[in-house]
């Protein structure tokens, strides 16, 4: 038993695919890129080397004001 085959009403379109795209799904990845661009090109910028103590003196006064 065959099954019937389903026509289209009107031609396909000749002129290419139609992709449309919200514009945060072109925005987002390239404010990532950007950024990761920017981190690649100067890594002196880069903080997480330092050594800052404040970051640890804010997570310790965190912890403090967590605890009963």
């Amino acid at each position: 038993m065959s099954a019937p085959s389903h026509t289209r009403s009107h031609p396909a379109a000749t002129g290419g695919v139609d992709i449309r795209l919200p514009w945060w799904a072109v925005v987002l990845p390239a404010i990532a890129f950007v950024t990761l661009l920017l981190l690649i090109l100067n890594p002196a910028d880069g903080q997480a080397a330092a050594g800052d103590p404040s970051l640890a003196h804010l997570l310790s006064r965190a912890k403090d004001l967590l605890r009963p």
